[in-house]
C-alpha cells in the first residue's frame, strides 16, 4: 500500500518525494520490522518504543512515524524518513483500518461496555438477530466469530486475555467479517480499548451500556476516569441504549447526546421497564417488559435477575433496529446458554445438586452471582462458593469481595485464579482480610483440589458456584498459562464420587471451617 494512501488515512503530510513508497507492513514492534515497513511508536504503559528507532531502522523500516515532541537525536533523523503526528495510539488503529479496506465503513457495528453482562448481551443479541435471518460477527472477551466461522484472535502477548483484540488484529479480523458478507458486528466494548484509542476510526450504529461498577482502577485509578473512558463509545454511536439502574448511566445518556433509549428494571423511569415475575433454576427468568410500543411477558432460559436485564437490553436494541416485538420475544425464549455465564454443568441422573460455573470476578458481579443463587435456593440448601483473584490485577477489590461472600454463602472455598506473578497465598490471604472470622471457609490454593473437595462434599439441593474463570479454559501461574478446564475436572469429581471413593455418609463431621476433612483444605487464619 503506497504511504500516500497511509498518510491521508491520519491526516499527515508525506514529504516530498516521499508518496509513492510502497509500505509492505505496519509495526508496532521493532522486532517483527522488516525491508519496507511502517514502524508505529508506541508510549506504552510500561515501555516507550520511540527507544527502539535504531533497530527498526537496521531491520529496514522504510518510514517512522513518532508522536509529536518526541526526543529524536538529529543522526536518526538523517538515517530514516520520519513522520509525526499528535497520537501514534490513534494513528495506528487508524493506519490498520485503513490497510484492511476500512472494513467498519462497511458494517453495521453495536458496541457493548459496561463492567458486567457485556458478554451476555453481545451473545443474546446476536441470537437474536440470527434468528431474523441475518449474518452476524461477534467480537468479544469469549472470542471472535464471523457467520458462526471461529476467527484467530490471538494476542502478541500469550498470557493476555483482551475483551477488545489490538488493532493489528481487530481490523483484521472486521475485514473476514467483510469478506464473508458479515452484516452485524456484535462487539464488546472495553474501557481499556477505548482509552487507549484502538477503535478512534469506527461509528457504531448502536452502543449499549450495561453497568459500571469498580473494576480496572489498577489501570483507570478513579472511577470518574473509567466512566469517562466508557462514555467515548457513545459519543461515536449513531444511537444509544442506557440501563439508567447505575448511577453513571446520566454520563452515558450525556455523551449520547440526548439520542438514546433507557431501560430500567428497578422501578426507574425509562422507556423500557422490566418487572420480574418468577424464576427457577430449570426454566429461567420470567418477566414483563413494558413501554409505549408494547407489553411482553418475556422468558430467558437462563436463570438470574442480571439475565433479565441483559436480555432486556438484547431485546429493547434488536426492537430498535426494526425487529418485531413479537419476533424478539420467541428469539429470547431460545436463547442458548452463554458459555461460563450462569453455566449449569451437566452432573448426569445420579446427582442431586447442581455446579454453576460463572465469570463474576468483580464485587457487583460477585454479589449479583451469590443474591441470585440464594433467590433460586431452596429449603435448607446450601451455596457452596469457590473463587479466588487474579494477580498483577486491581488489589483493592480483593478484601470486597471476600466481605461479599462471607455474607451470602453458606461455606466459602478460597483458591487461586490465574495468580500470574504474584504468589497465591497472598493474594489469598488479602481476601481474607474482608472475610467474616465467624463464617465458615477453607482455603485450598490448588485450584483442581479445591474444586474436588466442593464437588465431593456437596449435600442434596446444594447449589456449587465456581466463580472467576468462566468461559477460560487455561490457568496463569508464574508466567506460564497451562491448559486447565472446570468442566473436565467437575466431571472427574463426579466419576470418583458415584464410585464410592468419597463417602458422605462416612465423611468427617464439618470443621470449624465447615469444608468436612481439614487435612484436605487449610484452615485459614483471619490474621495470616
Amino acid at each position: 500500500m503506497r504511504l500516500e494512501a497511509l498518510c491521508r488515512a491520519i491526516g499527515v503530510s508525506p514529504r516530498e518525494g516521499s508518496d509513492n513508497i510502497e509500505i509492505r507492513s505496519i509495526e508496532t514492534d521493532s522486532r517483527k520490522v522488516r525491508k519496507g515497513s511502517l514502524f508505529v511508536c508506541i508510549r506504552g504503559l510500561h515501555t516507550d518504543s520511540h527507544s527502539c528507532i535504531p533497530e527498526a531502522i537496521g531491520n529496514g523500516a522504510s518510514c517512522i512515524l513518532v508522536q509529536e515532541g518526541a526526543q529524536i537525536s538529529e543522526a536518526l533523523r538523517q538515517q530514516t524518513l520520519l513522520l509525526e503526528c499528535e497520537s501514534t495510539r490513534r494513528a495506528v488503529a487508524c493506519l490498520y483500518h485503513a490497510w484492511y479496506g476500512f472494513p467498519g465503513e462497511r458494517l453495521k457495528l453495536i458496541g457493548v461496555t459496561g463492567t458486567n453482562g457485556k458478554t451476555s448481551v453481545t451473545h443474546m443479541l446476536r441470537h437474536i438477530l440470527e434468528s431474523a435471518f441475518f449474518r452476524c460477527g461477534l467480537i468479544g472477551t469469549v472470542g471472535c466469530e464471523s457467520g458462526g466461522r471461529r476467527l484467530s484472535s490471538t494476542a502478541d502477548d500469550p498470557l493476555a486475555n483482551m475483551t477488545t483484540p489490538d488493532p493489528s488484529t481487530l481490523y483484521r479480523i472486521l475485514g473476514e467479517m467483510v469478506a464473508d458478507g458479515v452484516e452485524y458486528v456484535l462487539m464488546e466494548v472495553s474501557s481499556h480499548a477505548l482509552a487507549l484509542e484502538k477503535l478512534a476510526p469506527l461509528r457504531f450504529t448502536r452502543a449499549v451500556f450495561t453497568n459500571l461498577t469498580p473494576e480496572h482502577l489498577d489501570f483507570h485509578l478513579t472511577m470518574e476516569a473509567y466512566a469517562e473512558a466508557k462514555a467515548r463509545l457513545f459519543a461515536a454511536s449513531e444511537r444509544s441504549i442506557v440501563c439508567t439502574d447505575s448511577p453513571y448511566a446520566q454520563r452515558m445518556l450525556c455523551a449520547a447526546g440526548g439520542n438514546a433509549l433507557t431501560c430500567s428494571s428497578e422501578g426507574g423511569r425509562a422507556d423500557y421497564t422490566a418487572t420480574l415475575l418468577r424464576q427457577s433454576l430449570r426454566e429461567g427468568v420470567h418477566y414483563r417488559l413494558d413501554s409505549a410500543r408494547a407489553s411482553l411477558r418475556m422468558l430467558c432460559p437462563i436463570p438470574g435477575r442480571f439475565s433479565m436485564v441483559n436480555s432486556m437490553l438484547a431485546s429493547v436494541t434488536a426492537m430498535d433496529l426494526g425487529l418485531r416485538p413479537a419476533g424478539v420475544k420467541a428469539a429470547v425464549a431460545s436463547i442458548p446458554g452463554v458459555k461460563g455465564r450462569m453455566e449449569r454443568v451437566p452432573l448426569g441422573v445420579e446427582a442431586d445438586f447442581t455446579v454453576l460455573i460463572d465469570y463474576a470476578h468483580t464485587p457487583d458481579a460477585l454479589e449479583n452471582l451469590l443474591r441470585t443463587a440464594r433467590e433460586l435456593c431452596q429449603g435448607e440448601a446450601r451455596i457452596i462458593l469457590l473463587f479466588g483473584c487474579g494477580g498483577d490485577r486491581d488489589k483493592g477489590k480483593r478484601p470486597a469481595m471476600g466481605r461479599i461472600a462471607s455474607l451470602y454463602a453458606d461455606l466459602v472455598i478460597l483458591t487461586s485464579d490465574n495468580s500470574r506473578s504474584e504468589d497465591p497465598d497472598a493474594i489469598i490471604a488479602e481476601i481474607l482480610s474482608g472475610m467474616d472470622p465467624t463464617g465458615k471457609r477453607c482455603v485450598i490454593p490448588d485450584r483442581r483440589q479445591a474444586i474436588l473437595h466442593a464437588v465431593s462434599h456437596a449435600r442434596a439441593g446444594d447449589v456449587v458456584l465456581l466463580a472467576g474463570k468462566g468461559h477460560e479454559e487455561y490457568e496463569i501461574t508464574r508466567g506460564e498459562r497451562r491448559c486447565f478446564s472446570e468442566r473436565e475436572i467437575v466431571k472427574e469429581a463426579l466419576i470418583e464420587r458415584q464410585r464410592g471413593k468419597v463417602d458422605r455418609q462416612d465423611a468427617p463431621r464439618a470443621s470449624k471451617d465447615g469444608c468436612g476433612d481439614a487435612s484436605q483444605g487449610k484452615e485459614s487464619d483471619p490474621n495470616e
